[in-house]
């Protein structure tokens, strides 16, 4: 089943955009949406900026070059150290934690400061608020729950203070698992998949949370673009899976066999700490943002891989 596509105002009401995390997955679609449309896009990165578009920033010193802020009336922040890409050691976890939070307070701070401060900032986060919440339905409203990730993104999402306590529009964009082929959780499933050898991770019944890459670009930029918005906002599909339906749609896309589970033990010895959080379920609903008018294009899971694997992108 497969929703129209709402198309954003940003084009009438915003013009500049600052954007941090522009090299990640989320960050480099949104930037090609953008720009695409039409729209200035301004950069932040950590290295000496090589080109117009880019300014510098270093969030762990808390530097942030206001000149890159300078007539933007929207920022999106989506910076922040891989969460899924390693094993958890102390090391690790630490830099998943400063580099968003020490990111999040230095531009937070750096748009406080600011004569002109942006409309609005759009600061990432993620359903991992949540924690292990089993078979509960889960909104904006959900307390945070227990363990590394949901104490990371509450502080994360703490870290916006000083930007909201000047007038500034914050959103809270809390992200499930993003769809795409060449980025996120999904481009290290896709190749074990369509090896034959993919299939249920511990006993299959945990909700994930998803949400296309399609969909979620133009979240974002709906975002931005609906005043009444502000505080926590779900970016997921509107029905979250299981682990096991999600499965069995990777096999029918693939058409390839999903017989092999992974036992939650073994997980556990694989991946340490982070199995916690992959054998966690959070059926989460973007109540919020329905109930704003977003519809989504691709509200499946099943059309949503689909899209993924056709090259279905935005911009």
């Amino acid at each position: 089943m497969r929703g129209t596509q709402v198309r954003c105002g940003i084009g009438h009401n915003f013009g500049r955009t600052a954007v941090t995390g522009s090299t990640g997955l989320i960050g480099k679609a949104l930037v090609r949406s953008l720009r695409a449309d039409g729209h200035e896009v301004v950069r932040y990165v950590r290295r000496p900026p090589a080109a117009p578009d880019e300014a510098r920033w270093d969030p762990s010193a808390g530097h942030v070059d206001p000149a890159g802020l300078a007539g933007c009336t929207a920022v999106v922040h989506l910076a922040g150290a891989g969460i899924g890409d390693r094993r958890w050691t102390d090391a690790h976890k630490r830099a998943i934690r400063d580099s968003r939070v020490l990111g999040t307070t230095a531009l937070a701070r750096a748009l406080a400061a600011l004569d002109e401060p942006p409309q609005v900032l759009v600061s990432g986060s993620a359903v991992g608020y949540y924690g292990d919440q089993g078979d509960r339905v889960l909104d904006e409203g959900s307390p945070v729950g227990d363990g590394f990730l949901p104490s990371v993104c509450a502080e994360w999402e703490a870290a916006t203070a000083p930007a909201q306590e000047a007038g500034v529009r914050t959103v809270l964009a809390r992200t499930g698992l993003v769809v795409a082929r060449e980025g996120g959780a999904w481009a290290r499933l896709f190749p074990v998949f369509k090896a034959g050898i993919g299939g249920r991770l511990g006993d299959g019944r945990q909700y994930w949370p998803f949400i296309s890459l399609h969909d979620e670009v133009a979240a974002l930029r709906h975002l931005i673009d609906t005043p009444a918005l502000s505080g926590p906002v779900n970016l997921t599909a509107p029905e979250p899976p299981t682990n096991r339906e999600i499965t069995a749609a990777m096999g029918r896309v693939l058409h390839r066999p999903t017989a092999f589970a992974v036992p939650a033990p073994v997980l556990r010895i694989v991946l340490g700490e982070l199995a916690q959080d992959v054998l966690g379920s959070q059926r989460a609903r973007p109540v919020r943002l329905l109930r704003s008018g977003f519809v989504f294009r691709y509200p499946d899971v099943e059309d949503a891989l689909r899209a993924a694997l056709g090259g279905d992108e935005p911009g």
